[in-house]
């Protein structure tokens, strides 16, 4: 009896979600191809690229900074590929929380949901605090000096030294404006985008002309060895070798992990399902655009600054106003500073789009509160979602020192991209489902479902109507993928995902050690056999208008990359990770799990297994939504309800 609960609890925490693509969209479907494009560059393409660049230069790569950017923009496109394949499977509302939950389960999409609100609301915050110190930077820091004498705010911990009403304002301004409606919001930020991308191609032409290939092969010694000059004194350690890659490919590799996270910010794209037009065709081309460009940005911006200007003079701040004014261009600042303000307003709705979106589709799935699914009739946005996540934002701006929270958004935006990778691993390989039958035996009798024999549900263990051989799992009879096969493929990426978490744990702690560099060396070897295993198995055919190529390498090295990143973040920031997961966790369990919509479909026909493979967006298939819905409907004709009570 216990087991039996046990298991039966198990099913609840890993039910997955059954979506119907050919249902009519609730929300506004008026963006196009050109605004997504517009919205993943501006939400990536933010005030990073006036700041990073200069910092990663002079500390961590110098001129070589444009293979860092590079290295960082392919990591970035293996998880961008994931998305865009997943954006074509499952055009709907939830970015990587709808992904999670129609793969691996609810309380992981509850998890990968719940980190991307916070992830959302203290990017928020951090730009719109942001976007409030630039523009009193430029106006002499009145704001500032007014805060701190008539606001002060003396408390120990992560409060802030004062509280920043202008960030406030900002947020509540562009709460309204997103509320206001999608195509309004889409609007202000295609002009804000525009302004950005047209303020940096100035500055890339202007440091092509200004600039010279000889700050690219500078020689410590001369440098050194130079007299009366008017530079600044400078160190042999500032220097490092000299030459195009000064700090060897070491520091090119640190300045890729530091570069990475200036990519972050095109998953917003994924949330947009429902209020595209096209979202199929759309969403993956709106992904891999931006991506593009705004590689061709930071590529474009990081090489001008470095032959403008000898990499161990950038200023870590604000490298460009420096490197124009080096260059005998002092007026391009006003340039610069237009820029830097249009790309800080473009990351703000970036980062303020998706949030309501995230919120408004968990609450819409009986996981978060439900008076938060309510869409305004008019607009169709999700109003009182958009309204409760302006408030977080805002509440967050007011009173947070938000430097000691911003690595929180590395944790939710990380472990988003692993599962999207994880669960692209997962599906490919999956059987395809006949669609399931419904009847019933008379109006109050449960629901039955009637198969044929070929068909099985998922499971973590293999298939029961296939024999297991080694020869089996190397060399599969059939080209499509079978229960066998699919059950493999899901043993093996969840060992694969365990392993990759222990190595990277392992490569960020041990050091060089010999045992530890033993160790790392037998789990690469194994992970080399699972992914090989994986690879073996026969994968769908289903025709999709985007799918990721190099299947299963690329999703696997995206999930590394990703987990190790991860593992770079201080214990600090685990702790509040932690914390923050808690509450979540008091949240599903004393209410998500019992409100899951979801779980009323089960609760009210308990022979029905939910299945991923048999959602109509995951392979193209028929769906069981409609006759689910036929059924209750036939249900509540004769007075029984979802719930089962007459």
């Amino acid at each position: 009896m216990v087991l039996q609960k046990l298991l039966s609890f198990g099913k609840q925490l890993l039910r997955v979600k059954v979506v119907d693509c050919s249902e009519d969209s609730r929300l506004s479907r008026c963006l196009n191809t050109f605004d997504l494009v517009a919205l993943g560059v501006g939400s990536t393409l933010g005030a990073g690229v006036y700041v990073l660049a200069g910092a990663v230069a002079r500390q961590n790569a110098g001129p070589a900074i444009v293979l860092s950017f590079l290295i960082a923009a392919l990591a970035s496109v293996l998880a961008g590929l994931c998305y865009a394949e997943f954006g074509a499977r499952v055009p709907k509302t939830g970015s990587a929380y709808l992904y999670s939950y129609v793969t691996v389960g609810e309380l992981w999409a509850f998890i990968t949901g719940w980190n991307l609100i916070l992830s959302y609301i203290i990017g928020t915050s951090s730009v719109a605090r942001a976007w409030s110190a630039t523009f009193d930077e430029l106006t002499g820091k009145h704001i500032e000096h007014f805060n701190r004498q008539y606001m002060s705010m003396k408390a120990p911990g992560v409060l802030a030294e004062y509280p920043d009403m202008f960030a406030v304002a900002i947020i509540l301004g562009l709460t309204g404006l997103l509320a206001f409606g999608v195509k309004e919001s889409a609007m202000v930020n295609k002009i804000f985008t525009c302004i950005n991308v047209l303020v940096l191609l100035f500055m890339v032409v202007s440091g092509l002309v200004k600039g010279t290939l000889k700050n690219w092969q500078l020689n410590p010694e001369d440098i050194l060895n130079r007299s009366n000059f008017s530079e600044p004194e400078v160190s042999e350690e500032s220097l490092g070798m000299g030459g195009f890659m000064p700090f060897g490919f070491s520091g090119v590799l640190s300045g890729a992990a530091t570069c990475f996270y200036a990519f972050v910010g095109f998953d917003c794209i994924a949330t947009t399902g429902e209020e595209v037009k096209n979202p199929q065709r759309a969403i993956p081309i709106g992904i891999v655009s931006s991506l593009l460009i705004c590689f061709v940005a930071y590529f474009g911006v990081s090489a001008a600054l470095t032959m403008m200007m000898p990499y161990y003079m950038l200023d870590k701040n604000s490298p460009l106003p420096v490197a124009f004014k080096y260059v005998g261009w002092e007026g391009a600042t006003y340039a610069v500073a237009i820029g830097s303000l249009c790309a800080l307003s473009t990351s703000l709705i970036g980062a303020m789009f998706p949030t309501p979106r995230v919120l408004w589709a968990m609450a819409d799935d009986g996981l978060l509160f439900k008076y938060i699914a309510e869409l305004n009739p008019k607009t169709k946005t999700p109003l009182r979602a958009t309204l409760t996540s302006g408030l977080m934002a805002a509440i967050m701006a007011f009173l947070f020192d938000l430097k000691d929270l911003v690595d929180l958004m590395s944790i939710g935006t990380l472990l988003a991209y692993t599962l999207v990778a994880a669960c692209v691993l997962v599906l490919r390989y999956q059987p395809e489902h006949p669609t399931p039958v419904y009847h019933m035996a008379n109006t109050h009798e449960e629901l039955e479902l009637s198969e044929s024999s070929s068909a099985t549900s998922i499971g973590i263990l293999p298939g029961m109507e296939e024999r297991f051989s080694f020869k089996t799992l190397l060399f599969p009879d059939n080209t499509e993928p079978s229960s066998l096969s699919g059950s493999a493929v899901n043993v093996c990426a969840s060992m694969l995902g365990f392993l990759i978490l222990v190595f990277s744990v392992l490569a960020v702690q041990g050091g060089a050690a010999n045992w530890s560099i033993a160790i790392l060396s037998v789990l690469a070897m194994v992970c080399l056999i699972l992914t090989f295993i994986i690879w073996r198995q026969p994968q769908s055919k289903n025709k999709l208008s985007f799918k990721v190529p190099l299947l299963p390498f690329i999703p696997v090295v995206s999930m590394f990359v990703n987990v190790y990143l991860m593992m770079q973040l201080d214990r600090g920031t685990w702790i509040r990770f932690a914390l923050w997961l808690s509450i979540g966790l008091v949240i599903y369990f004393g209410y998500g799990i019992r409100h899951s919509s979801e779980g009323a479909l089960v609760r009210s026909s308990p022979d029905i297994e939910l299945d991923p493979c048999k959602s109509n967006c995951a392979h193209n298939g028929d769906t069981v939504s409609h006759e689910k819905e036929a059924f209750l409907s036939t249900r509540r004709e004769n007075g029984v309800d979802e719930d089962g009570e007459l």
